[in-house]
This record gives C-alpha cells, structure tokens and sequence, in this order.
C-alpha cells in the first residue's frame, strides 16, 4: 500500500510539474464594422486571459468587457452597448483549445465564443506567430464573427443595415507563468 501510494504522489506531482500556466500580458481586440455610408472600429485593450498546458494540451480562456471597446464616438458606442444587450451580457468570453503552444508560423484553433447571450464555435481559425518574446508566444488573427450567430439585430442608418460579417483583429502577447 505504501509503494502504490508513493508511485500516485510521483505521477501527481510530476504531472503538476509538467504543467505550463500562461497569462495574456497584452491584447488588442479591434472589431470591424462595415456599413454602406462608412466603416467603424472599435479596439480594446483590456481583456484578460489565462492557460494551462500540460500532457493532454493547452486550455486557454480570454474575456473582455464588451464596454472596453472603443470606437472614437461616444454615441456610437452607447448603442452598440445598447444593440448587444451590455446589461444582460457585460462581457464576450473565448475558450480556446490546442494540443500544444505553437512555435513558429501558423497554426490554427477552434474558438467558442459565448458573446450577446449567445454561443458560437469557430472551427479553424488561422492565426500566426508573430514572436516568441522571452518563452512567451506573439500571434495575430482575424475572428470572422457573424453578428447573426449571436442573434443580434443588425443596426441600420437611413434604413439600410451593417454587413453582417464583423471581423475582430486579434493581437496577442502570452507569458508564461
């Protein structure tokens, strides 16, 4: 009985050992609207994340508050915060899985995104390695976010609505812990 309980402490503890935590340093989420009179972007700078990676591969998860984004006009902003129902739903959340952190190049990850009182996946997005600053990972990306999958209401001016497509440039520096 001792010797099996030595053998699960080691297998417990060297597995905890194996394991990586990663924290998001720095981010810029900037979304892309698109209307037939004029464009509009928002950018935040405030989301946070954290990972973990270990022998069966890495969970990331990142959330920003969706009034963190900012678009240059206040107005603007106040009704999308209006359109996507802030008071219900403050902040978009995205899990992400990997088998491992990407070393180089490009790699690609299916997102879940809990955003607007709705949940979508995203299979396949590409994203790629810009750096790998002191161990930590650099990547850039776009998001093709739909606002339909999310059951938001197109916003319109002069009777004529958004594309739906709203793309979200990602802009990402994770350390590890």
């Amino acid at each position: 009985m001792k010797t099996f309980c030595f053998c699960l402490a080691v297998l417990t503890l060297g597995g905890a050992a194996r394991a990586e935590s990663w924290v998001l340093e720095k981010s810029e989420l900037t979304y892309h609207v698109t209307h037939t009179l004029h464009k509009v972007e928002g950018t935040s700078t405030g989301a946070r994340g954290k990972g973990v990676c270990d022998e069966k591969g890495c969970s990331f998860l990142v959330a920003a508050t969706v009034s963190s984004f900012v678009s240059g006009d206040t107005n603007r902003d106040l009704h999308m915060l209006e359109t996507i129902r802030r008071a219900s739903f403050p902040v978009v959340k995205v899990s992400v899985s990997l088998p491992t952190v990407p070393l180089a190049g490009t790699f690609s990850a299916d997102l879940d995104i809990e955003f607007s009182g709705g949940k979508a996946t995203y299979k396949a997005v590409p994203f790629t390695v810009v750096d790998r600053p002191a161990g930590g990972l650099h990547f850039k990306g776009v998001v093709p976010l739909n606002i339909d999958d999310f059951k938001i209401p197109a916003p319109s001016l002069l009777g004529m609505s958004i594309k739906r497509q709203v793309p979200v440039d990602v802009d990402m520096t994770w350390k590890k812990q």
